[in-house]
């Protein structure tokens, strides 16, 4: 076996895989480091039990943090193959939302971290093109509408968004003229599909009914698949973070003639629900704690929206995810509602609030007849 993963690595591993598991059970790609970033970003702005449900979720917020934070750094040559990998951290705001300053200084230490204007109440269609334009610069327009039509609204006072792009060669490229239709077999039925071959010493195990291969590529980066001996449903359901540590630790340098799909995925994820079945529940309530933010009380998660774009071709791979937090501002519940039912006899005044004067008033005995 490999060395130990680290805490905070299997932190992270178990968040993936969480997401992953209730994201459901066809195709699907996201952004376990987007949605990370984005999340333990809202965990610093939440108290209470809006703070310890992300947690449970997270893990050590701190570590996972300082894990992202290294992660966003690229390490490369200086030619036509360095690594690109771009990472935006921004916090949306509305004029009028009144934020903490130790929340805008958290954000500096983060990835291109910044605190942005955003016109939510007064328009909130232009805050939705200004937000989706900023992603879709970030993600070199692979994602250019993260935030679809409505989804901004005028009770919208700010967005937490982290936006991802990285493009990478192969460090052992596919031959281009390899690559030919072969059958895959798709829970559908066999279908043929454009495969990509290559013969190297790469990363390989095959332990406990899967096989593992690692294709690095530049920056140390590194594409990992995981094929199943038998059944995915049935192998994904055994797979927890500290087995998916192993896997990966367990690779060793092994002539490998790999067989491979070209990809192409864009998918987008409902991390609102994925949350919520995962126990995050209370920031999307008017309970919703996110005085670390703002003073504000009345602040909630609206909605929090993912999407995720993944091309592997015979040079190299090419992705971009992008995550964002909908807060927006709730009346504040002043406990049980008192019941009125107008059923009877009544009085009813029209009247000038500034002055008092009264423009109507009426003794209501039969609505029906006046």
């Amino acid at each position: 076996m490999g060395v130990p993963a680290d805490p905070a690595e299997t932190s992270h591993l178990r968040f993936a895989l969480a997401l992953h598991a209730e994201a459901g059970s066809g195709a699907t790609c996201f952004s376990p480091y987007s949605a990370a970033s984005a999340l333990a970003l809202v965990a610093r702005a939440a108290r209470g039990k809006s703070a310890e449900e992300l947690v449970r979720l997270l893990g050590e917020v701190d570590a996972h943090a300082k894990l992202l934070r290294e992660a966003a750094e690229l390490q490369g040559p200086d030619h036509q193959d360095t690594p690109v990998l771009e990472v935006a951290n921004t916090l949306w705001a509305w004029d009028e939302l009144e934020l903490r300053a130790e929340f805008a200084g958290e954000l500096t230490a983060w990835a291109n971290g910044s605190v942005a204007s955003a016109p939510f109440v007064g328009d909130p269609e232009g805050a939705r093109r200004l937000i989706n334009a900023d992603i879709a610069a970030t993600t070199h327009d692979l994602i250019p509408e993260l935030l679809t039509p409505g989804s901004v609204g005028p009770d919208t006072v700010a967005a937490v968004v982290n936006a991802l792009y990285l493009k990478t060669a192969w460090t052992n490229p596919f031959g281009e003229g390899a690559t030919r239709p072969a059958p895959f077999r798709a829970p559908g039925g066999p279908v043929e599909v454009p495969t990509m071959h290559l013969t190297e010493q790469l990363g390989y195990a095959h332990e406990d009914g899967w096989q593992v291969v690692g294709l690095p590529a530049v920056g140390d980066v590194e594409a990992v698949v995981l094929l199943p001996d038998g059944e995915l449903a049935a192998a994904e359901a055994e797979l927890d973070a500290g087995r998916l540590a192993e896997l990966l630790s367990a690779k060793r340098f092994t002539q490998v003639s790999l067989a491979l799909p070209k990809l192409e995925l864009d998918l987008r994820t409902d991390l609102t629900a994925v949350l919520k079945a995962l126990g995050v529940r209370t920031l999307f309530t008017p309970e919703a704690d996110l005085s670390g933010l703002s003073p504000d009380p009345r602040l909630l998660v609206s909605d929090v929206l993912h999407q995720a774009v993944l091309r592997i071709d015979e040079s190299g791979l090419e992705g971009a995810a992008a995550t964002a937090a909908m807060i927006r501002m709730v009346s504040l519940p002043v406990g049980d509602p008192v019941p009125v039912t107008v059923d009877r006899p009544f009085l009813l005044l029209v009247r000038h609030t500034g002055t008092g004067a009264v423009y109507f008033l009426a003794r209501v005995t039969n609505p029906a007849t006046g």
